[in-house]
């Protein structure tokens, strides 16, 4: 064979994904395979110096909302500006197939509700030249991404496409309901789909309220539906209220079926010891035979808060409505008028919920470059207003005014019911769990997770002072190696001869996350909450640089990814 390659990435220090020490080695590339590893003495038609530089295999991402993105943009940003090279959409039971005409907009609120994506957005963006769910694949086979994208046959969509009002509105399905959405799924998993999601939890809803339609499915619903997929993963969100029969069903579901699953394991608030339990669940199924996992993430869950963004702390106070809906210019006007500051910080959040969430000022951070998603007490609102002699309101109204009313504070919601993060160490660890729970493309102004696979290199490998750190090969094999063999492509994820050349050159010492910005650059104009990266010296997915250097090259290598590998 000739020594002649398309690429060679030079000298990188390499953490090849099984976990291993790492070793510095030569990596060359041929079409879209890594060819060789280790010293190569070949030429190459482009060389990338990594002397000095980390390579990792491209992460890939299991939990994503991008099912709207990818049908008008090839760019699955802010995900591949975090070194992802493969993400997996359909997650928590939403999606756009199967879908009828007349029911498109039942799925556009459902989305937008449960995934914080503005309908105006979806209504200007979608183009819904698809109604089954092969279709939508076919969609998707026909354009070009900068990562490639994997499918799950979203449960709330089949139970709308199938049962009309009567899937949205919660019914118990018929038997012969039950046996078409037990079709559908089988024809999506044939055309191509990894796996079958759903969502069992109250905060799953639309804008007005309404429920998730498969909130209450029963469980000969899913049982008929988990034994006709025939292969891939079911992935599920529950709220867990009575751990151990919602456990017993969701076991039974993987016993009868044969398929593994994942379900999102995390640290609430208000039951912070509750996810020991459930691990502790996991671990007696797999010990039986099963295989499930907790999915779970490496930092906060947080709500970001801002002038400009959905939420801030003085949204549930009667004259935030004089401002809510002006344009930024305007509103920042008012806002800085001492008569309406003066007003709307004597005002109370007459919501308990809503206060707790967002006027508990001893959990509510600043955010600026480079965030620390592990904040101390002496960083919050309070302490800084104790320090001040000052009334939290006003401090906070002032932090959120800098950078011409463009800051955004934190408020992590899970995960950090103690104040730091050893809880989440604690579940990472753990061989029964895997890495996800991102949300990108989801929850547009809200939150902003997506970069989560850098500061999981970031924080727990380099920079965390608050406990333990990580063994950077052990986290760079969970963001990679061990996400890809949970939805069964073994054809990625680690650095070998053969395997798909998906890569990251990576600068170690410059690599972060930087603050939360909006950019209106969603269809309509619509606004989302990004964060750019520092870092990434190249991002290569199939053989080809997508991302050098922080900036795009234009190259599109990624594909739809039909079934597993």
């Amino acid at each position: 064979m000739s020594d002649t390659y398309d690429l060679i990435i030079r000298g990188g220090t390499v953490a090849d994904g099984t976990g291993g020490a790492l070793r510095e080695a030569d990596i060359a590339i041929r079409g879209d395979r890594i060819a060789a590893v280790g010293a190569v003495a070949g030429r190459a038609a482009e060389e990338i110096d990594a002397r000095g530089r980390l390579v990792t295999p491209g992460f890939v991402d299991v939990h994503t909302h991008y099912d709207a993105q990818v049908t008008w943009s090839s760019h699955i940003t802010p995900s591949s500006w975090n070194g992802v090279t493969t993400v997996l959409i359909g997650n928590c039971g939403v999606g756009f197939a199967p879908c009828l005409p007349e029911r498109r907009q039942m799925l556009v609120e459902l989305m937008e509700g449960v995934e914080d994506i503005p309908e105006v957005v979806l209504t200007a963006g979608l183009p819904w030249n698809w109604q089954s769910f092969p279709e939508y694949l076919d969609v998707l086979a026909a354009r070009r991404y900068d990562a490639d994208v994997c499918t799950q046959v979203p449960h709330a969509a089949l139970r709308v496409h199938v049962m009309g009002k009567r899937g949205a509105d919660r019914e118990p399905a018929t038997a012969s309901d039950r046996a078409e959405m037990a079709r559908l799924a089988a024809e999506g998993m044939a055309a191509g789909a990894l796996g079958f999601s759903t969502s069992r939890t109250l905060a799953h809803k639309t804008l007005d309220g309404r429920h998730t339609p498969t909130l209450r499915a029963e469980e000969s619903e899913l049982a008929e539906i988990a034994a006709a997929l025939g292969r891939g993963w079911m992935q599920v969100i529950s709220d867990f209220d009575d751990i151990d029969a919602e456990f017993a069903l969701l076991r039974r579901l993987a016993e009868g079926s044969g398929r593994p699953m994942t379900i999102s394991l995390l640290q609430r608030e208000q039951r912070p010891q509750a996810w020991r339990r459930i691990l502790d669940h996991i671990h007696d199924a797999n010990a039986a035979g099963c295989r499930i996992t907790g999915q779970v993430m490496g930092r906060p869950v947080g709500v970001m808060l801002g002038f400009e963004i959905s939420q801030n702390p003085f949204i549930g106070r009667p004259s935030w409505g004089e401002v809510a809906a002006l344009p930024f210019p305007q509103k920042l006007a008012r806002l800085r008028d001492p008569a309406f500051r003066a007003r709307l910080t004597g005002e109370a959040t007459a919501d308990p919920g809503l206060a707790h969430r967002l006027n508990t000022w001893e959990k509510i951070f600043p955010l600026g470059d480079r965030p620390d998603y592990e904040p101390p007490p002496e960083a919050s609102v309070a302490a800084r207003a104790a320090r001040e002699g000052r009334d939290p309101q006003q401090v906070v109204y002032d932090m959120l005014l800098e950078r011409d009313g463009r800051a955004v504070l934190y408020r992590p919601i899970i995960n950090y019911a103690d104040g730091d993060l050893e809880a989440v160490g604690a579940m990472m660890r753990d061989p029964d769990t895997i890495m996800g729970l991102g949300d990108g493309g989801a929850h547009v102004s809200i939150i902003c997770d997506a970069s989560a696979p850098t500061t999981m290199i970031t924080h727990w490998t380099r920079d965390r002072s608050r406990g333990a750190k990580l063994d950077l090969p052990w986290v760079v094999r969970r963001l990679s190696a061990d996400n890809a063999a949970a939805i069964g492509l073994s054809d990625r994820g680690r650095i070998a001869p053969g395997l798909k050349a998906d890569l990251n050159v990576i600068d170690y010492d410059r690599l972060c996350a930087h603050a939360p910005e909006v950019l209106y650059d969603l269809p309509a104009g619509g606004r989302r909450l990004v964060q750019r990266t520092d870092g990434y010296t190249a991002t290569i997915v199939s053989g080809v640089a997508v991302h050098r250097d922080g900036q795009a090259t234009g190259a599109l290598p990624g594909r739809l990814v039909r079934g597993t590998r």
